[in-house]
């Protein structure tokens, strides 16, 4: 979620940024980069038109194909999670098998915190965690 804010940020800040530069340009009378600004209309220009292209081209695509093509991607996609799932589950395993000691053991919180918490909860009647106590 942070990464997604700061990219809209950047983003919103890089638009406001560039209405200013132009309504900085209009009051002077200036151009700013004249030769990249050139360069980079004559660009734009080419790929407006290679989209329109291809805009034209994907019309002709059949609807049965298209549709194929998101069943298998969507397949493909729920594979993957489950995958991903299964391999999260198992997380402990590869502690396991990475260690050098081959016993991988939860032990107790450091967190004065989160002890507490520990503690709040067996009190409540939860069943007591199974956790190494020794640090």
């Amino acid at each position: 979620m942070t990464f997604a804010i700061i990219t809209f940020a950047l983003s919103f800040l890089g638009i406001m940024g560039l209405f200013g530069l132009k309504d900085w340009e209009t009051r002077k009378g200036r151009v700013v980069f004249p030769e990249f600004r050139t360069r980079a209309d004559a660009l734009a220009l080419r790929v407006r038109g290679l989209l329109l292209a291809l805009e034209v081209d994907l019309e002709k695509i059949p609807v049965e194909f298209l549709h194929i093509m998101r069943v298998i991607i969507h397949t493909i996609v729920l594979y993957t999670a489950s995958f991903l799932r299964i391999l999260a589950l198992q997380a402990h395993r590869l502690a396991d098998f990475v260690s050098h000691k081959h016993t991988f053991r939860r032990r107790a919180p450091r967190s004065e915190f989160l002890k507490k918490v520990l503690e709040h909860k067996n009190e409540n009647g939860a069943p007591p965690d199974t956790l190494d106590t020794k640090f």
